[in-house]
């Protein structure tokens, strides 16, 4: 899997949900149980991970939904 975004951000991560599940692309959100650790402080971003077959559908739902600047660095294939 590979990163796509990290945010503190809720209401990203839930509206990034809604438009990879309508689009049929498998994720997950990474480390969303951390709260407990921080005490509910938010200061350990989430992360949603995607499929690396579908990271470049789902990068272009992110640039379509106009968020493109959330996006994590594409990292080079070798």
């Amino acid at each position: 899997m590979e990163e796509l975004i990290r945010t503190n951000d809720p209401v990203l991560i839930s509206f990034l949900e809604s438009i990879l599940e309508e689009a049929g692309i498998k994720h997950f959100v990474a480390d969303g149980n951390m709260s407990i650790l921080e005490g509910s402080l938010a200061m350990i971003p989430r992360r949603v991970l995607v499929d690396s077959d579908q990271i470049g559908k789902a990068r272009m739902l992110v640039r379509d939904a106009g968020l493109e600047h959330e996006l994590r660095p594409e990292t080079g294939s070798s």
